[in-house]
């Protein structure tokens, strides 16, 4: 077989401060830009990359309930929502630039016990951010 991942979602609840923190402090592309219905949906990737981070308004699917929406809501305040894990050659060097942005700090860099070192942010809409070295 022939697979490659092509897309994954994110939630956003504010398109420009995720824009800024996923092209200006990640260094991500925006690929696509959609808005529709007062929404909008931002397309992004790692440069020479083709898998890429939709990120979406959370309550979107228009088959998600009042209530729903408002768990989800809750959900992404406490970062539990989605999450999302990175790779680089230098854990150490992205964190200091990351934590310099004033990103939320969920993790300062640790080696972990399965081989990788890792830190972790928490994006502006509450998403969990990994970003990790391997070994």
């Amino acid at each position: 077989m022939d697979i490659t991942i092509q897309y994954t979602f994110l939630p956003h609840t504010d398109a420009e401060a995720s824009l800024a923190f996923y092209r200006d402090v990640l260094g991500f592309e925006l690929r696509k830009d959609v808005g529709y219905d007062g929404m909008r949906w931002l397309t992004l990737g790692a440069p020479g990359q083709d898998a890429a981070v939709v990120l979406t308004p959370p309550t979107a699917d228009p088959g998600i309930t009042e209530e729903e929406g408002r768990t989800i809501a809750e959900m992404m305040a406490k970062g539990t929502y989605a999450s999302i894990v990175l790779a680089t050659t230098d854990v150490d060097g992205v964190f200091e630039q990351v934590q310099a942005s004033g990103a939320e700090v969920a993790q300062e860099p640790i080696d972990q016990p399965y081989g990788v070192r890792d830190c972790a942010f928490r994006d502006p809409s509450g998403n969990m951010v990994r970003i990790q070295q391997p070994s």
